[in-house]
């Protein structure tokens, strides 16, 4: 069959939505196929690629990695046509919906302040924001820029700075009320502290002793699964924190919490880059927009 007689772009949308209904019924219902043409369209597919997609029987349906690696780069093809279709009806102007992965810290201290003057200056741009502290895979989520803190180990992804953060160990006043304020990093672990529930590039808090840095284990009493649980907890008078200034820097000014030890802390610093698949003239426009809004004024400080 010559390629200009195939339907690619047909039979990928097929595929796509068998996969996303879970299977030929629910996707032929959906189309107004018989489940047989359904299942004929895909197996002209399998054929053409010379590869099995998809594991079925009359009750189940599974994809197999070949089928995994094509459903989601065939979910980014098709978004690519729809933003071109749909720029080019817009008279070029940014449109369609953009999917930010960001910890619940960068969401609250800093994008949800500037999120209302992209919104106004870009109203056919929809954004769907997921909240995590965990180093997702963007293809797999489906996410076009997620902003993450720490180093970039990652060489397939796209990065753009977004600044540096000071950590620090801060605690409530109420905290320091009930059990004194540590005067020795040997004294923070006898008291109870707040860490994150999964591994992070630092394993233990640095600290200055006597001219030397050393790491202060991990905390293994109180675990939060984001940064801005443990700054709530922390609120509370639960237990000691470090954290990172951006996101406590009212609470501060107000006394809401104090910093401790100080005179030990060895002024290490977080980065935080905005990070995305591909190259940057590859990203939507939708994508372009977000990027450069967030590097004017999504910066941490």
């Amino acid at each position: 069959m010559a390629r200009s007689d195939i339907n690619r772009t047909g039979e990928m949308e097929m595929f796509v939505r068998v996969v996303d209904h879970g299977g030929f019924s629910a996707a032929a219902q959906v189309v107004g196929l018989t489940p047989s043409a359904v299942s004929k369209l895909v197996a002209r597919l399998e054929a053409r690629l010379g590869v099995r997609l998809a594991q079925r029987s009359t009750r189940h349906f599974a994809l197999t990695p070949e089928g995994q690696n094509y459903y989601d780069r065939a979910l980014h093809i098709l978004a690519d046509l729809d933003e071109a279709e749909r720029t080019a009806g817009a008279g070029g102007r940014p449109t369609g919906r953009l999917r930010i992965s960001s910890s619940a810290s960068y969401v609250t201290h800093v994008l949800a302040p500037i999120l209302p003057a992209f919104l106004d200056a870009w109203p056919d741009i929809d954004i769907d924001v997921v909240q995590t502290d965990t180093v997702i895979d963007l293809l797999a989520d489906r996410t076009d820029i997620a902003v993450r803190a720490g180093p970039m180990p990652d060489s397939r992804l796209v990065a753009r700075k977004l600044g540096e953060t000071r950590m620090m160990i801060v605690a409530a006043p109420g905290w320091i009320a009930r059990h004194g304020m540590p005067q020795s990093p040997a004294e923070l672990e006898r008291h109870d502290r707040l860490g994150f529930a999964y591994s992070r590039a630092t394993n233990g808090w640095p600290l200055l002793d006597q001219g030397r840095e050393t790491l202060l284990p991990l905390p293994a009493r109180i675990r939060v699964s984001d940064g801005e649980g443990i700054r709530r907890l922390a609120l509370a008078g639960i237990g000691i924190a470090r954290l990172a200034t951006f996101t406590i820097g009212d609470d501060l000014a107000a006394g809401r919490l104090v910093p401790l030890l100080e005179q030990h802390n060895p002024g290490d610093t977080e980065a935080f880059h905005a990070v995305f698949l591909g190259r940057s003239e590859s990203l939507p426009a939708r994508g372009r927009v977000l990027l450069d809004h967030l590097a004017e004024h999504g910066r941490v400080a």
